[in-house]
């Protein structure tokens, strides 16, 4: 089984299907290309397709390929050393002795090519003249995770980085997951934080949990401080900053409204961030980083309770990602918002000490609500109506969380069947409403 902290990858805004993958991908191939013997006058030429081509601009696809190239990661991103080696690499025009490289020309965006194994697709090639040197097909499978063309076509883990753990409670699905959860007498958290105990010492897993808390924190912080205008053409202006500015001044009293004003806030602070290119953590991917963050925030006080919110939601994280698609050009925005939603109800309920049944009816109450929610950016941008989204997505989440609490028993749907549900229904999804930008608000809404 994956772990639940490859849920959680920290990575880059504003997207981790368009700029995580991407870059992890890129790096990976300059490890391989550092390894060829290459001949004068090789050239790299990298080609975009279907989702990374359409929206790859607004999802700042091309620069996140040309910083993986030039040996940067996505955990480690540093924009200050980034921008120093994107400017060498412009006035050399080579990224490795022998080999050039020049990124305004050798990115090529193609929006033809439709039967592709999935729909973020890239492939990477070294040429001289006509000729291919060497070449690969990759593909950014959503929320950071990556995969060849090898990897797919054999039908093989779908991760180049964690392949997979040998633990003592593997599950499949949800049913599964609660079955082993009633034979051991143990709470959802406990059964998952047992088989990461399989993977590596637990305090280091628990360290990891801490990390990724820490992050959204700290992201959540950055996204509530800072004032201006989001980058790309919709001039967005951040509204986090502001509402929290009342929010301190005790604006909102009524309480309900003071308890969506919270959620709202939290979530908008961290998917501004997320726009501007900030340092987010996918949860499960940046277009919806910020619910988990936001639910976490508001109700989790201790890291014990942090800890259990993570380790439930990873959980649910991994049935999706194992039985579905976590990826918006795949599945749509169910995919993303949705899951988070779900994952967030999920690890709310636990918080709330809700039985493992009534955890799994609050993330299928997150998802049977999300169903069918496209995903449609205006201008390509993880902005409109992304960041609002998430923020209706933590709401949701919470009332999720509180109806399941309120049913001891099993609902009438169950998470597995709402799982397949989303399935399906991204399959049918027209491919305009799968971050393509073809359809829904992307063509209704005038970008300037």
């Amino acid at each position: 089984m994956l772990s639940v902290l490859d849920m959680f990858r920290v990575g880059v805004g504003p997207s981790s299907s368009h700029t995580v993958g991407p870059m992890r991908i890129a790096l990976r191939f300059r490890r391989t290309l550092e390894a060829l013997a290459l001949p004068p006058g090789a050239r790299l030429l990298i080609t975009l397709q279907g989702s990374l081509a359409f929206t790859g601009h607004g999802h700042g696809t091309p620069r996140a390929v040309v910083m993986g190239l030039m040996g940067h990661a996505p955990e480690t991103f540093d924009v200050v050393s980034a921008e120093r080696d994107l400017a060498a690499l412009v006035a050399s025009g080579q990224l490795l002795p022998g080999l050039g490289f020049d990124p305004a020309a050798d990115i090529a965006l193609d929006f033809d090519t439709r039967e592709l194994l999935h729909p973020n697709a890239m492939r990477l090639e070294v040429l001289l003249g006509p000729m291919a040197l060497h070449g690969e097909d990759w593909f950014s499978t959503g929320g950071g995770f990556i995969a060849s063309r090898r990897q797919l076509d054999a039908d093989a883990p779908a991760d180049r980085v964690q392949a997979g753990h040998d633990v003592p409670h593997p599950f499949g699905s949800a049913a599964e997951l609660l079955a082993l959860a009633e034979r051991l007498g143990q709470p959802l958290d406990a059964v998952v934080l047992a088989n990461e105990d399989a993977i590596r010492p637990r305090v280091e897993t628990l360290a990891g949990l801490d990390h990724v808390a820490a992050v959204m924190l700290a992201c959540i912080q950055r996204g509530l401080e800072t004032h201006g205008i989001l980058p790309g053409g919709l001039k967005v202006e951040r509204r986090a900053p502001l509402l929290w500015q009342q929010l301190q001044q005790g604006r909102s009293e009524n309480e309900p409204e003071r308890l969506f004003d919270w959620l709202n806030v939290y979530a908008m602070a961290v998917n501004e961030e997320n726009a501007a290119g900030g340092q987010v953590v996918t949860a499960p991917t940046n277009g919806a980083a910020g619910i988990l963050p936001a639910v976490m925030r508001h109700y989790c006080e201790t890291d014990d309770q942090r800890r259990r919110f993570l380790l439930t939601a990873g959980a649910i994280g991994l049935l999706y990602k194992q039985r579905a698609s976590i990826s918006g050009a795949e599945m749509g925005c169910q995919g993303e918002v949705g899951v988070a939603c779900s994952m967030a109800a999920a690890g709310l309920a636990a918080v709330w000490n809700g039985s493992p049944v009534q955890v799994a009816n609050a993330a299928e109450i997150g998802m049977e609500h999300n169903l069918g929610l496209t995903c449609d950016p205006v201008g390509g941008l993880v902005q409109i109506p992304c960041i609002e989204r998430n923020a209706i997505g933590a709401v949701k989440a919470a009332n999720a969380a509180r109806l399941a609490l309120h049913r001891p028993g099993h609902g009438r749907v169950s998470l597995d069947q709402v799982i397949e549900t989303m399935r399906q229904t991204g399959i049918d999804m027209s491919h305009k409403y799968k971050e393509t930008s073809q359809g829904g608000l992307a063509v209704n809404v005038v970008e300037c």
